[in-house]
């Protein structure tokens, strides 16, 4: 019996569909992923800070135009202003970071405020003090800093901007009282500072003691915080490797200024700030070829003498010293 028409022109699109390889999708790489957050204080919570209000002018605006210029680079900023900027409020902001990004994803944290010192207990320190970021509601010790930013994936980029005094290496050396010059200066005062410690003494110590604890069981902090950022780099890419780390994030600092001056408050913006963005012009900053190495070199070009941007690094960050500011 004939087979119908219908019949044979079925047979013939099942032989051609057996014939036929299905191509494999194209495989979607992911575009690198970007995220900020931005810390300025104006004022801190006199209660924590035995009666201190830490004063100042420009640190908020400083967090506003880093939120802008981030978000300028498709970089999607968290901003925390004041009474925002609290200890829970940065370390949720961290590492919800930590946890979200992957390898060639950049993290930008920016920080105008005061800078303060607590008595070191953990043996790190030569000047047995530890140095620290004046947050809202209480002190954010340098060694935490170390500890989050340790926290970053392999391959995830940090660049950290600190507008404050104590900043040069967020940071090892006490400031000298009398550096501050005219205007007004971001260094807490050391009778502050001492008055504040001694009211929370519990509560530093623990941090302290809390993250030696935790450095000990983390892979990421055999060596030493304090002694991996007290290794300054003069800014030359072939020294860019010296610090020897197993941070695994690759992770840029470029602060205020050095351990031994002070980073000052202005009108709109803080002294570095400004001239950051000053230099950055809106990403105009030189097209054709410029990195972060040259970055910091222009800024610290504008400054005066009195206070000097440093820059270092942690972990390996050749590669990344040498890219474009804030390129995703």
């Amino acid at each position: 019996m004939a087979k119908s028409k219908s019949s044979k022109s079925t047979a013939r699109k099942s032989a051609v569909a057996k014939r036929t390889v299905t191509a494999p999708k194209p495989t979607r790489i992911a575009s690198p992923r970007a995220l900020s957050v931005h810390i300025g204080l104006n004022a801190v919570d006199p209660k924590h800070y035995a009666g201190w209000d830490g004063e100042l002018v420009a640190c908020e605006a400083d967090a506003n135009d880093m939120a802008a210029l981030a978000a300028a680079q498709h970089i999607k900023p968290t901003v925390l202003l004041t009474k925002k900027a609290t200890r829970d409020n940065v370390l949720t902001a961290i590492r919800s970071a930590a946890r979200t990004l992957k390898a060639g994803d950049l993290f930008m944290l920016s920080y105008s405020g005061h800078g303060g010192q607590v008595p070191d207990v953990s043996g790190d320190e030569e000047d047995k003090k530890d140095e620290t970021w004046c947050f809202y509601d209480g002190e954010f010790i340098d060694d935490e800093l170390f500890n989050e930013l340790s926290g970053f994936a392999s391959g995830v980029r940090v660049i950290v901007l600190s507008d404050s005094c104590h900043s040069g290496t967020v940071t090892r050396a006490r400031v000298p009282e009398t550096a501050a010059g005219n205007g007004r200066s971001k260094m807490m005062p050391p009778s502050v500072a001492m008055r504040t410690y001694t009211l929370h003494k519990s509560f530093y110590d623990n941090i302290q003691k809390d993250v030696a604890r935790s450095a000990r069981k983390s892979r990421a902090a055999s060596v030493d915080p304090d002694a991996a950022l007290a290794q300054v780099h003069a800014g030359a890419p072939d020294r860019l490797t010296q610090i020897a780390s197993t941070t695994q994030a690759a992770i840029i600092l470029i602060s205020g200024c050095q351990d031994n001056q002070t980073s000052m408050d202005g009108d709109h913006n803080g002294a570095f700030t400004e001239q950051l963005l000053r230099i950055w012009d809106d990403g105009r900053f030189n097209p054709s070829g410029g990195n972060y190495v040259n970055f910091h070199a222009a800024i610290k070009a504008g400054m005066p003498s009195t206070q000097t941007p440093n820059f270092f690094t942690l972990g390996s960050a050749r590669d990344f010293s040498r890219q474009r500011p804030f390129k995703i």
